[in-house]
């Protein structure tokens, strides 16, 4: 393999980069992530397992979301209430058999009014049951990497065999902000929803005190503690924290926006390449071309201690030799970024554009070169 060095920022300083120290924080675990960059900033305890609570609804909406997305069913169209969803303990949006309903609606139950009868109803309108809607939220879960998490209902009501972790509530939070964008900005920023002549408020009290939070769920049992995730977005920044375990209502929201408000005073995220742009131009061996274009497939973000971004350094690693055909979006190589040694991550190089298999006289040729090489 031969090494291509690509160095994008030079370092210029020989002290070594200091991570800066999360506060003290008031809560059994949590995890704070920037993702723009995808990098996780710290974390306490992210692995232990502990009761989700009401943060469950979070995968619930997910399969809701993947639903409507696949055209399953509609945000305008009427469901049925069963008894089991009407009769469904703990916090609810109050649905009734009988009285019409809309997914919409239920979906706002869920999220603003944490309803856990809107969950049921969701639930069997997408799957027909409770039952098989937790198996796809638990095929979901494996399959986003959620590795120490279970779930046994739609709502987050206490069961043995129901949990999960921070880290895996992180992930989960992530992808629905990820991959339904659109649904997530028409539900999660909601204040209040009135269903059945009840207002209720969303429990999530950061919506109120800091305008960049745009969601995103509150949970609570006696177990669990008070829970929080909550997403901020500051310019092009999106950080997001979850918080397990703590003492009060006021105390996870305090807690949270401690997490947040470190989280962007002490980082910078630098964007080091556009998507689509050539980054280095690769030597292709029995191509029609002699080299490809290569790149990455969207917009390249690194977050690192504030004032170190001229400490960073990254290194292109290419597949060597690169032999034709080279399709577009093929992995063609490898960045591995590194603060003062320190490896932040390593990131997926792709072909930009498409390169065919050369003529006999250039194959040969090439052959020969590769020989002598």
């Amino acid at each position: 393999m031969q090494r291509l060095l690509l160095v994008l920022l030079f370092l210029c300083a020989t002290a070594h980069a200091a991570t800066p120290q999360p506060p003290s924080i008031i809560g059994r675990s949590w995890v704070i992530g920037d993702l723009t960059s995808g990098q996780m900033l710290a974390a306490q305890r992210a692995d232990e397992r502990v009761e989700p609570a009401s943060l469950t609804k979070l995968m619930t909406a997910y399969v809701v979301f993947q639903g409507v997305r696949d055209k399953k069913l509609s945000l305008d169209q009427q469901a049925r209430v069963s008894e089991r969803a009407w009769r469904a303990p703990g916090s609810r949006m109050f649905v009734q058999p009988g009285r019409p309903v809309t997914v919409d609606e239920l979906i706002r139950g869920m999220v603003v009014q944490s309803g856990n009868d809107a969950c049921i109803a969701l639930a069997e309108a997408v799957a027909g049951a409770e039952e098989v809607f937790v198996q796809m939220m638990n095929r979901e879960a494996a399959r986003l990497g959620m590795k120490n998490t279970n779930f046994m209902n739609v709502s987050g009501l206490p069961d043995a065999r129901h949990y999960s972790t921070a880290q895996d509530l992180f992930i989960i939070a992530a992808a629905l902000i990820r991959d339904f964008p659109d649904l997530y900005g028409q539900y999660y920023a909601q204040k209040e929803f009135r269903y059945n002549n009840i207002t209720q408020p969303n429990r999530n009290r950061l919506l109120w005190i800091d305008p960049s939070v745009d969601g995103v769920k509150t949970g609570y049992t006696e177990a669990a503690g008070y829970c929080l995730i909550a997403s901020s977005r500051r310019g092009e920044r999106r950080l997001l924290s979850v918080l397990l375990g703590s003492s009060s209502e006021a105390t996870r929201a305090q807690e949270s926006q401690k997490l947040l408000n470190w989280g962007f005073q002490f980082f910078d995220t630098l964007k080091l390449h556009a998507g689509g742009t050539q980054v280095k131009a690769l030597d292709v061996y029995k191509g029609s071309e002699r080299a490809v274009k290569a790149g990455f497939k969207s917009d390249l973000f690194v977050t690192v201690p504030k004032g170190e971004t001229d400490r960073l350094k990254a290194e292109l690693v290419s597949e060597q030799p690169l032999l034709a055909p080279v399709a577009q979006g093929q992995r063609v190589g490898t960045l591995r970024v590194t603060l003062e040694g320190r490896a932040l991550g390593e990131y997926p190089v792709i072909a930009l554009e498409t390169v065919a298999v050369a003529g006999i006289f250039r194959r040969a040729w090439d052959t020969l070169r590769l020989w002598f090489k």
